[in-house]
């Protein structure tokens, strides 16, 4: 039973990064500037660093929505290689704001919710070419509900 809950909680976590992923990665493209207050302001191409994470954030999303065997590597990778922009984020805001502020409390909580959707996407690599059951689909289903797995 507690396996059952463990796992629903999982794939319910993974179908919450695909989500996040594509979200993020289509404003990263449309309006990369949100996103100069992660950034160290000494960091050179902001734009191309910030483009760059877009579409590997639309990549990592489409991988792991069609089980691609690399999508769980390159998924955790992508949440760890951008927990620094986070970190800035919550420093940033808290010396400009204020602990208290809504912006930092929002950027400090961020950070250990990284935590469970690396695991999420990791222990996922056990599923890879199966069923995505948090999102009601198979490769093996019928009608409507047919991922493709193809490289």
């Amino acid at each position: 039973m507690a396996r059952v809950k463990i796992e629903r909680v999982r794939h319910t976590v993974r179908a919450g990064v695909i989500g996040l992923f594509a979200v993020s990665g289509v404003a990263h493209l449309v309006r990369p500037r949100v996103f100069y207050s992660l950034m160290p302001p000494r960091l050179p191409s902001r734009d191309l660093v910030i483009y760059a994470s877009g579409a590997a954030e639309l990549v990592c999303a489409v991988g792991l929505l069609t089980r691609q065997p690399w999508a769980p590597k390159a998924s955790a990778a992508l949440l760890v290689a951008v927990w620094p922009g986070n970190l800035e984020y919550a420093t940033r805001v808290t010396r400009k704001r204020g602990i208290r502020s809504k912006a930092a409390i929002i950027g400090w909580a961020r950070m250990p919710l990284q935590v469970p959707m690396v695991w999420a996407v990791l222990a996922d690599q056990s599923q890879v070419g199966g069923v995505v059951p948090a999102l009601g689909v198979s490769e093996r289903g019928s009608g409507d509900n047919v991922v493709s797995a193809a490289p």
